[in-house]
């Protein structure tokens, strides 16, 4: 993605430097190359694999140098078999819960004073997925998380959604769904994985970092 000037002024804050994302493993190594050197990329592993947290960490540091103008962050209403829909309150209060993780995950990498200034600024927003239909988003990281539980039409609508200077970067575990029907995660890669410019990674247990018998426990309870 090509430099860009900053058209906001940075906070003091900003003079400090960033959390280091760095590959723990090869093929955590292999997904960074494929965000570097690719438009769309999708990225499919078990929980704790690192998917969310590269994704987060590329698109702060991005940001951060002005080689986009925001971040974008959405995944679908849909949790543990329930649709959050029938929950009370706004869309936008119904899905901030489940946008947290990655929004601690960007707050991570940025630091809470220079996270604080980009959010405020309207440079790292979280959209309900239902909310982006019709809207472009240029000089942008958009990230869908938890895309297994997307349709194939709205991981569909979600890529269109991109306009000039832009990366997608969909992450999911294919293994997984809490759709009643079939995922459209699986059909989507199998579709695109050979289109120039689309990368596809896949990460595993063993790629898992937050402990290492987390890997062991869900290897052993899956198979």
């Amino acid at each position: 993605m090509r430099n860009k000037r900053a058209k906001r002024d940075k906070p003091q804050q900003q003079r400090i430097k960033l959390e280091v994302l760095e590959a723990q493993t090869p093929n955590q190594k292999e997904y960074i190359r494929n965000i570097v050197e690719n438009e769309i990329i999708f990225c499919s592993g078990p929980s704790g694999s690192g998917k969310s947290y590269i994704a987060a960490g590329i698109a702060a540091h991005h940001l951060h140098q002005s080689q986009v103008e925001r971040i974008i962050v959405t995944r679908p209403l849909v949790c543990a078999g329930k649709d959050v829909g029938s929950l009370p309150g706004e869309l936008n209060e119904k899905i901030a819960p489940y946008l947290l993780p990655m929004q601690e995950n960007i707050k991570h990498f940025l630091g809470r004073a220079l996270y604080g200034h980009y959010a405020n600024s309207k440079q790292i927003e979280f959209k309900p997925l239902e909310m982006m239909r019709g809207a472009t988003f240029h000089d942008s990281y958009m990230i869908l998380d938890e895309a297994q539980n997307c349709t194939i039409d709205q991981i569909k609508m979600f890529i269109t959604r991109m306009g000039k200077n832009s990366k997608v970067l969909i992450n999911g575990d294919t293994n997984q769904t809490d759709l009643r029907g079939h995922s459209g995660l699986t059909h989507v890669i199998n579709k695109l994985s050979n289109i120039k410019g689309v990368g596809v990674s896949r990460l595993h247990y063993e790629d898992i970092q937050r402990n290492g018998i987390i890997g062991d426990v869900l290897n052993a309870l899956e198979n």
